[in-house]
């Protein structure tokens, strides 16, 4: 077992608590088929990444909000089938409201969408494209997170599935687990996480340390440990 203490702890959304990956990948691909875009790059780069950006990248010229607008509509229509990741109603339910935070690259509407979807009740915090400024990979989004849970970014671990987050995460000086829901080991290792585990799954709250920490077991069957990770 690898034993992790922190303070917070500030999970992605999409491939960490909810499943939304084949509704998500289907809006993209009919959007990059129809700007005549390879569907396949454009569902790689959209990724992890707030939709207006990906927007940005690919149509400089474009109505930005105007296009966003429509992408997230149809991402709102298809979040029917989102499903909650094995293991992630457990271990919310085992872990007190007021240490973590959900940080999303989707606005509120389709965070809540997805969630009520999924099973999952609505966090107490949540922090959405609409609450930054510049989105994952900069590191704002966890550091408006853990600003207003009141911890060093220091003390507070991030859970993401996509480069993109791992980045942000650990350019605002946090620890980060990788959850291999969506990305093989090779692309999450290059974006430098502290650990890779299975899922949510492999994550047990275990309680506190004798000076207010959270713990968590995490499964060695189920994760590996990258050079220089911090416990």
């Amino acid at each position: 077992m690898i034993d992790i203490a922190c303070r917070a702890v500030l999970f992605d959304m999409d491939g960490v608590l909810v499943d939304s990956t084949k509704a998500v990948a289907k809006v993209w691909h009919d959007w990059a088929i129809e700007h005549g875009f390879d569907p396949v790059h454009v569902s790689r780069i959209a990724q992890g990444r707030p939709s207006i950006t990906t927007l940005r990248e690919l149509l400089p010229n474009a109505d930005h909000e105007a296009e966003n607008r429509i992408v997230e509509q149809r991402e709102i229509d298809s979040a029917g089938g989102t499903l909650a990741c094995r293991g992630a109603a457990q271990l919310l339910a085992m872990m007190p409201p007021e240490r973590w935070m959900l940080v999303t690259s989707s606005t509120r509407p389709l965070a809540e969408a997805r969630l009520r979807a999924a099973g999952l009740a609505l966090p107490a915090n949540l922090l959405t494209a609409g609450d930054v400024k510049v989105g994952k990979p900069d590191p704002e989004p966890f550091l408006r997170a853990a600003e207003r849970l009141g911890v060093a970014p220091a003390d507070a671990i991030v859970v993401e599935d996509s480069p993109a987050g791992i980045q942000s995460g650990k350019a605002a000086g946090c620890r980060v687990v990788a959850f291999r829901t969506t990305m093989p080991d090779s692309v999450l290792e290059s974006a430098g996480p502290d650990w890779i585990v299975d899922d949510c799954s492999a994550l047990l709250f275990a309680g506190w340390t004798a000076t207010g920490e959270m713990r968590f077991l995490v499964s060695a069957e189920k994760s590996s440990q990258l050079p220089g990770a911090k416990a």
